[in-house]
């Protein structure tokens, strides 16, 4: 229960809505402080000098794999099991929320935050964004879903307005939203620096209040992005909590202000201040329960620890503070081992011609390249994190190849690169985009890999036709000159701390790669939906592809791809088999067999998609509305999946009702391992909705005809004036098509009668 507030006064109460300094809450009264601090894939918890940018240091905590390689799982308990951990590191630093999970949709590669987010797909960023939120919340810290919303560039991103039309912004970009907060219940909403439709999301009543929760049923505080707020009486106005960071300039005084001069209620304030300490005491109940992590307490939090879920990081019970060590240090090893099992599993094999992967032991084998030994596992800005160590893939390469087996050049001199893959009997070459060429507060210009980097693999390739490449950056690259080079290539994005292991276990076998790629990779730049419209001009961005982001633009034009969304292979086969469909409630539960038809253990990634042929509204070709991860099959194995598909996955958003609508005809399914290559197919017929669009003065006499009561109620009106008009063909055309785009008011001066027209519309809405 909420911190009573009746006592304190309005200035008080103002002051609850702002920040103390730059990453804690004011106490007052009854209600206690709150830390708060960014994430998403690690605790960046500042002591000493703070910024939001990254640039003052930060206590150690894991750094697990960033939101772009996380995706590439696919596997919402994974996701989960790096939440829980991240929850435990938070408390033992102290921290009450941590800052995320990011889930803007990747609009465009080029977008310069696209690391911190999740997938081109609102469904599976909505059911891998609640798992995060769901981990990192069971261990008593808050999360902070963000950026709300439509915040897909970083260009200019404090003024620009992302203009976009109702349907696109409902099924696209605030889908997963909507799923996290009704499924997950995140304790807290990050809104957006960006306009949405010409209106700051900061100051948008209808964004933070009556969609977020009079429709969603949000139930927490909604926390600005640092430095969003830009009018904090119209922030308060509009259903904004907490205006951060806070310090000089927060604006308390203008809200006591407006309140007495009948500007902004008192009651706007009152629901804010309320926000904030239920915020206070739903994280200390948590606290006081123990979450499922158990963690070492921070500073002014009390101790607190508890077991977790079988499997999860967290079971047992941490040390306290003051025992010598702090919770991260005793969480490190195992976090560590997490880190490396989530990386492993989040490299995707996107080639490998002539099964050169996996390499033997015992080969000789030339290491090339400085990210190497000088790895790039994670993005830069506010998300930055302070490491408790960092694996270097040359060393896990070397400590499974066997002893004298590899050497290794960093790539500069590429005469010597060529002569050592020559010597060697295979090579490993690492490529991909530094720390200044991407990053939190600009957006790349183009998506090419250096062009010293593709000389450099095409000399190596003539020398020794056995060349894997490994890639690591935080954006889409174009893939085509290295697809066409290297014979075998993994993308491990941004793989965090102990991505260097992750990547020797699947080089070497240890674990089967089972990622899958959670973007499109396009042949070019401009074969991009969002090309001619990013990322915009004067303060404005068009968002003119509308419904047809990622793959169901490349799909619904039939394009060629480098790799399409969900790609992703093996060192083993599946054949995906039996798939079947029916009606589960409000929407459905699909099962299919996946057997492993291959030599190796390994797991599979099921994708569903589904699409409606003879829709009567714009739809893509197919979308993705569920997937499931197998457990690890032998060679042989089966293994049936089931699939619940939730009614929103189906539905979508009717502009003239303003309201979901599931369309009533036949579905077909798919079941693949992308959204190209569909193994299973079947169909079904759906009901669906019935939605009667009223029928008013404006709609034209097509639309009024096709409504059953409305056409009763018209024909004798337009009988008689069809009868006199003839069918057209004395005159070559088809004069019911022609008519039928004529709205009724404008029938009138075509000779009919106004009042009985008027008196067939009362009818026909009764």
């Amino acid at each position: 229960m909420a911190s009573d507030i009746s006592d304190l006064s309005l200035a008080e109460r103002a002051a609850l809505g702002s920040g103390a300094d730059f990453w804690s809450t004011k106490a007052i009264g009854p209600v206690g402080s709150l830390v708060l601090t960014d994430g998403p894939h690690g605790v960046r918890r500042q002591t000493g000098a703070t910024d939001h940018l990254g640039l003052a240091g930060s206590e150690p905590a894991t750094c697990f794999p960033p939101a772009v390689a996380l995706a590439q799982s696919w596997d919402p308990a994974l996701v989960r099991r790096v939440g829980v951990a991240l929850g435990r590191e938070a408390r033992a630093l102290g921290v009450d929320v941590l800052l995320g999970p990011g889930v803007n949709i990747k609009r465009d590669p080029r977008g310069g935050r696209n690391f911190e987010y999740y997938s081109e797909d609102p469904s599976l960023t909505g059911r891998l964004g609640a798992a995060w939120v769901e981990g990192v919340q069971s261990a008593g810290v808050g999360a902070s879903l963000k950026h709300f919303a439509a915040n897909n560039a970083e260009h200019d991103r404090m003024r620009a307005s992302s203009d976009i039309d109702p349907r696109p912004l409902r099924e696209i970009y605030l889908r997963a939203f909507a799923h996290i907060v009704r499924t997950a219940r995140p304790w807290t909403v990050m809104c957006s620096y960006n306009r949405i439709n010409g209106v700051h999301a900061a100051h948008d009543r209808w964004l933070l209040t009556d969609l977020l929760r009079g429709e969603w049923g949000f139930d927490g505080l909604v926390v600005s992005d640092w430095g969003a707020v830009s009018d904090r009486v119209a922030s308060v106005a509009a259903g904004l909590d907490l205006t951060m960071p806070g310090g000089a300039g927060a604006g308390d005084e203008a809200v006591v202000a407006a309140v007495e001069n009948g500007s902004l209620s008192a009651e706007a304030v009152d629901a804010a201040a309320t926000n904030v300490a239920r915020l206070v005491a739903r994280v200390r109940a948590a606290q006081d329960r123990g979450g499922a992590g158990g963690a070492a307490a921070g500073a002014g939090n009390g101790a607190a620890s508890s077991g977790a879920d079988a499997g999860e990081p967290g079971g047992g019970t941490a040390q306290a503070a003051g025992t010598g060590d702090t919770g991260v240090e005793l969480f490190a090893d195992e976090h560590h081992r997490l880190a490396r099992e989530a990386a492993a599993r989040s490299i995707v094999l996107l080639q490998n011609d002539r099964d050169l992967l996996p390499l033997t032991p015992g080969r000789s084998i030339a290491v090339l390249g400085t990210f190497a030994t000088e790895p790039r596992y994670q993005g830069g800005g506010s998300s930055h994190v302070n490491p408790t160590r960092l694996d270097t893939p040359l060393d896990e390469i070397r400590a499974l190849a066997g002893e004298g087996t590899v050497t290794h050049h960093d790539g500069t001199d590429r005469d010597v690169s060529t002569a050592a893959a020559a010597a060697a009997d295979a090579a490993v070459l690492f490529l991909g985009l530094a720390a200044d060429q991407e990053s939190e507060g600009f957006d790349r210009e183009h998506i090419e890999l250096p062009a010293d980097q593709l000389e450099l693999l095409a000399a190596v390739v003539r020398a020794q036709p056995d060349t894997v490449v490994v890639l690591a950056h935080g954006g889409v690259l174009r893939l085509e000159p290295v697809a066409c080079l290297a014979p075998a290539v993994l993308d491990g994005g941004l793989l965090g701390q102990a991505g260097g292991g992750g990547i020797a276990d699947v080089l070497f076998g240890v674990v089967n790669p089972s990622g899958r790629l959670a973007e499109t990779v396009p042949v070019r730049l401009r074969d991009t939906p969002a090309y001619l419209n990013f990322p915009g001009e004067n303060s404005h961005v068009r968002y003119g592809e509308g419904l047809f982001v990622g793959y169901r633009w490349y799909d619904a034009r039939d394009m060629d791809v480098c790799y399409p969304f969900g790609h992703g292979l093996s060192y083993t086969t599946f054949d995906h088999t039996d798939l079947t469909a029916e009606t589960a409630g409000d929407g459905l539960t699909v099962r299919l067999t996946v057997t492993n038809t291959g030599t190796r253990t390994g797991r599979e990634v099921v994708q569903l998609y589904a699409g409606v042929p003879e829709s009567q509204v714009q739809r893509p070709v197919r979308a993705l509305i569920g997937s499931a991860v197998t457990s690890e099959l032998e060679p042989g194995a089966s293994e049936q999946v089931t699939i619940d598909v939730a009614r929103e996955e189906l539905a979508y958003w009717e502009t003239r009702t303003d309201s979901w609508v599931v369309e009533p005809g036949r579905y077909r399914l798919w079941a693949g391992a992308s959204s190209r290559d569909l193994r299973a197919e079947t169909a079904l017929e759906l009901p669906g909705d019935q939605v009667r669009i009223p029928i008013t003065a404006d709609s034209t006499l097509g639309e009024a005809l096709a409504d059953p009561k409305a056409a009763a109620a018209l024909a004798e009106v337009f009988g008689g004036m069809t009868d006199s008009m003839g069918d057209g063909s004395a005159m070559g055309m088809d004069m019911m098509r022609m008519i039928a785009s004529i709205p009724l008011n404008r029938l009138a001066g075509f000779g009919m009668d106004p009042d009985k027209i008027r008196a067939a519309l009362d009818n026909a809405g009764d």
